[in-house]
Parts: structure tokens; sequence; C-alpha cells
């Protein structure tokens, strides 16, 4: 058979229209502002595959594509110089294949672009098949630029494009394969439709779940080795409510800029000095900011505080954490040293809410990871807000959600829910990553792409990531409620007298500069950033800015394996525009 496919062409056309948007950051907003103002766009290209059995024998299955891209934003319409075009290889997920389409193209007025989209071809619900294979995510970004690097480009418009029934019948009515003297191959034909198929039945066939992986752990939990050339000192201190916190300082010289990074809820300071890659920490030190601390506040999974049932809640670490960790540097580092704060997901929602509450004074400048002001996420995060405290508290009798139960010896309710995960998820073979999913956000994987993440990093989330109390939930799901706003738990409650009912109540007055960021699929806390930024640019127009990472999630920010180059940088802009030598 492979000698009857060397050399069978195949080659089809296809048009997909849908709506972008110039000013819009993610899929679904540059889909519903293109459609709001009109700004179409249409791609027309001629899929070609020259040789029929090296596309099969490939990993890439790849092809070429000609046409044009026809969008007004973009100036008209846009011959391809040259295009790229593959049919569902493998990624790093094990049911996600993709439909990969990339095009060089210049505008009529001179302009260089390139027009990057992905079908993502992936069982998330029921029914979605039609849905994954005709629908577009489209990225273009200025210039012609490295596709395999996103999220160093500088993106132009994004949006959403499909391909209609109607034009789905015209690409199977001029599906074509052509032997080496231009006649119908048959065998051709049947053997890219087998594959094709074949492709598909490998996402949406049934399947068993992946036995769980056995990783060896590489590096000693709770590592340091991942910072080089610092002196590192821990500085031990406690709340107002009784708690005792650390702060951890990683120094290589006294600095006029001082750097303070947070994590997020159930990890650690841990996620910014991981030795498998170039850290935050150790970019920070290495980039002239020769003073970095990194607080473990009491959502940290270095603690017991969430293995066990709480009232604790956002409020409690923006009125007594965040507070307590600034009080305890400044008994270090003086008075009147500037301090930068970098902060991550819970982390970054309570310094914001302990910034605009007006608990957290002195501080020159902030980055806030994935959500702070303005939480949004998905239905099936929004259900999950409503029904697990519940059926935690009262039906189940769990104190605490932990990644790893399912490697704990025995039964157990917990080993059973992460069974459960497990059977959800197919996407690899860490039950410690399904459980994370399970316990935030909606996807699969829902706390970062895999493509971003070294195995190393994906073997050590038992490590990175621990148990977490069911309370702080009930506190989202009231934000969410309350049309997507930061809001007091208890308004009524005296223990937060010094906290405002609504966060943004004194948005106005808060100088202190702000740098947003958002990764482009997050699936956490889905575009909260983005519409906090919009929020306050209505406030206090220009204050604060706003910068959306093509290719990261929400986890992946900060742990991914590229970061350094594709993250940070804008990060220590940001820091050194706010520094003063």
């Amino acid at each position: 058979m492979s000698d009857e496919l060397s050399g069978v062409n195949i080659h089809f056309a296809e048009v997909m229209k849908g709506f972008v948007s110039a000013e819009a950051t993610t899929f679904e907003d540059g889909f519903a502002d293109g459609e709001k103002a009109g700004h179409t766009l249409a791609l027309h290209v001629t899929v070609r595959i020259p040789d029929l059995h090296a596309f099969l024998r490939t990993e890439g299955h790849a092809g070429t594509l000609e046409g044009h891209v026809d969008c007004p934003l973009l100036g008209g319409v846009c011959p391809v110089q040259s295009g790229t075009f593959r049919l569902m290889p493998n990624t790093a997920d094990r049911d996600r294949k993709v439909m990969y389409y990339q095009v060089y193209c210049t505008t009529p007025s001179g302009e260089q672009f390139t027009f990057v989209g992905n079908k993502q071809v992936q069982h998330n619900e029921p029914f979605d098949l039609w849905h994954d294979t005709t629908t577009l995510f489209v990225n273009v970004y200025r210039g012609h630029v490295d596709p395999d690097k996103p999220a160093e480009a500088a993106l132009w418009v994004t949006g959403i494009i499909s391909l209609g029934l109607l034009d789905f019948m015209q690409v199977l009515r001029g599906l074509r394969a052509t032997d080496a003297r231009g006649e119908t191959s048959f065998a051709g034909l049947a053997a890219f439709g087998t594959f094709f198929a074949g492709k598909l039945w490998d996402v949406y066939g049934p399947h068993l779940p992946p036995r769980p992986s056995h990783p060896q752990r590489t590096y000693a939990k709770f590592t340091l080795e991942g910072v080089q050339g610092a002196a590192v000192s821990v500085h031990p201190f406690s709340t107002a409510d009784g708690l005792a916190l650390n702060l951890t300082r990683f120094s290589r010289a006294a600095s006029d800029d001082v750097v303070l990074v947070v994590h997020g809820l159930t990890s650690s300071s841990d996620m910014f000095i991981m030795p498998e890659h170039r850290n935050l920490v150790q970019t920070l030190l290495d980039e002239g900011f020769s003073d970095v601390w990194a607080l473990d506040y009491r959502g940290s999974c270095r603690f017991p505080y969430n293995l066990a049932r709480s009232r604790y809640n956002m409020d409690d670490i923006a009125l007594f954490d965040h507070p307590a960790a600034i009080a305890e540097l400044r008994r270090h580092i003086g008075p009147h040293r500037r301090i930068h704060v970098i902060a991550h997901c819970v982390g970054a929602m309570t310094v914001a809410m302990s910034l605009f509450g007006k608990t957290l004074q002195g501080v020159s400048s902030v980055i806030l990871n994935s959500v702070a002001l303005t939480p949004y996420v998905p239905v099936w995060s929004a259900f999950k807000c409503v029904l697990g405290p519940w059926m935690s508290d009262y039906v189940l009798g769990i104190e605490y959600y932990n990644p790893s139960w399912r490697r704990q010896p025995g039964w157990s309710v917990g080993k059973l829910i992460a069974m459960g995960a497990d059977l959800l998820h197919q996407e690899c073979d860490s039950p410690e990553c399904h459980m994370l999913s399970f316990m935030w956000g909606t996807g699969r994987p829902a706390l970062f792409n895999h493509e971003n993440m070294l195995k190393v990093t994906h073997d050590r989330l038992g490590d990175l990531f621990g148990g977490v109390d069911v309370h702080y939930y009930r506190h989202v799901h009231k934000m969410v409620g309350a049309r997507n706003t930061a809001v007091k738990f208890e308004p009524g409650n005296p223990r937060y007298a010094a906290l405002p009912d609504n966060y943004f109540d004194c948005a106005a007055d808060i100088r202190t500069p702000i740098l947003f960021v958002q990764g482009q699929d997050n699936r956490v806390f889905a575009d909260s950033n983005i519409r906090c930024h919009e929020r306050l640019e209505k406030i206090v127009p220009g204050r604060h800015r706003l910068h959306v990472v093509p290719g990261y999630g929400h986890q992946d920010i900060f742990m991914g394996k590229d970061v350094d180059k594709d993250v940070f940088p804008h990060l220590i802009s940001f820091l050194r525009e706010h520094a003063h030598a």
C-alpha cells in the first residue's frame, strides 16, 4: 500500500468565515466584539498534501496552504505567500489533536502579518465533534514571526471563524486524490479517509482511563536549589488573628527596589523557585533586582491550615496576611525602600483586595496574574463553587480536597473522588493533574497547557500543590454572584470592619500602578483580569496596564518551561519602569 500511496496528491479547498477584533485579546471576546462592529474575516485556502505516503508516515501530518485572507481590519484581500497545514498531529495531551493553519501574508499596504489558527479537537462535552472540527480559533500577529513562539509576538487581531454546513459540503465535493499521472486515486481517498476517521476515533471513541503514572522524585520537596548565587534566610511572623506565616528572602545585595512574590491557593512559594527551569526569583536576581522575598500566606501547601475545616475566606488573607507580611518585610528593609509585588491567582486577588481596601500601604507597583477584583469563572466552575462546599461539608464529610488522594493507601471518600476524576480526565496519566482540574477551573487540563510544561514539572504536581479547605470556594461564588465583583464575604461581621463591603469603592483613590497579566487560554478565571482592566480604565483611564500572553493558561504563566522568554521580560520591563536608580 505504501508504494501505491507514494506520490499521491491530496487537495481540497476550504472557506471559513467569522469575526475578529483588534481591541480584544481573547478569542471569544474577539468574536463578540467583531460581530458587534461588523469586522469580518474569511480564510480562503486550498490545502495540498503532495505525497500522501510521506504525510501519513511523519508525525506532523503536514501539507501546504495557498489562497488569501479577506479582512477589512487588515486592509482587505491579503494573498498567502506561504502556508502550513497540519492535520491532527498528536499533542502533549493524550486525547487532544489540532488542525493547524498558519500562513504568512502581506496587506495591500505592504504590512506583513502571520495568521495562526487552531481547531481544538478534544472531547470536552457531549456532541462536540462538529463544533471542534469546524471552529478555528484565530490569532493574527504583526510581521512574519515564528508561529511556535506566539507569546513573543505582537498580537494584531483575534477572533473565531468557522466552517458552515454548506461550506463543509463544498469541501467534501472538492476533495481530490490524484496519482503521479493525474488520475484519481481511490486507494488514496480511502487511505486519507481512514486516517481522518481514525484520528477522530482516538479522540471521541470510548476509552478506559490511563493507568496512573509512578514518577520518581527528581527534586526534594520544598527544595531551594532552584535559586543560585543568593543568600537565603527564612523570616517567620504572626498575623493579628494568630497564624504563623513565613517570608523567605533571596538576597544578593542591598537594593532600593525590593520585590515580593505571592503564590496562589493550594500552591506555595515553591512555584517561584522551581529548579527545572529559569524561575521567577532567579530571573529577578539576574536582572538586577537583588533583594527578592517570597511569601507563604495561610493558603500555602507548606502549612497545615487548609487540611482542616475552617471559616477562612479571602477577606482574612487581605486583612491579616498581606499587611503583616509587608510590616515584617519593612522591619528588615526599612521604611524608605520601594516594594514591588508580583502575585498569582488567589494571591493576586487578595493582594488587590488589600490594596483597594487600603490595608496594604507603601507599595510602588503591583503585577497581578489571572484574577484581581472581577472574578469570572466558566459555567462548570460556577456549578462546582455552589455544589462542592455543600456536598463536602454536609454529605461527604470531607474537610479538604487533596490533589494527591489517588496515591494514598487504603480506601477513602477522597480516593474514590480522585478515581472519578481519573475517569473524567484522560488527557494525561497524572492523577494529581486530574484532581487539580477537578478542584480548579474547567478543562482538560484546567490549570495549564500541557505543551508548556516540562515532564519533571508535571511529575512534581503532588509536591507543588496541596490540599485546600472548601470554604474559600464560597467566597468565590459570592463574588461571581455579585456581578463578578470582589465583595466582603460577611459584611456585618465586625472582624472585617476595616475592609470595604465592595473593593471597587475606593478604586479612584488607589494610585499604585498595576500590570494585569492574563493567559489567553486561562480556564480557571477565564478573562477576569481583562475585565478588571476594562472596569478600572473607566474609573482611572491610563493608570493600569494589561498584558495577555497567547498560548498560556493559568499556572503555566509562572511554571512553564519557557516563561523566562515568553512572560518574564514583560514583568521585568514593568518593574523597571517603576523602579528608580
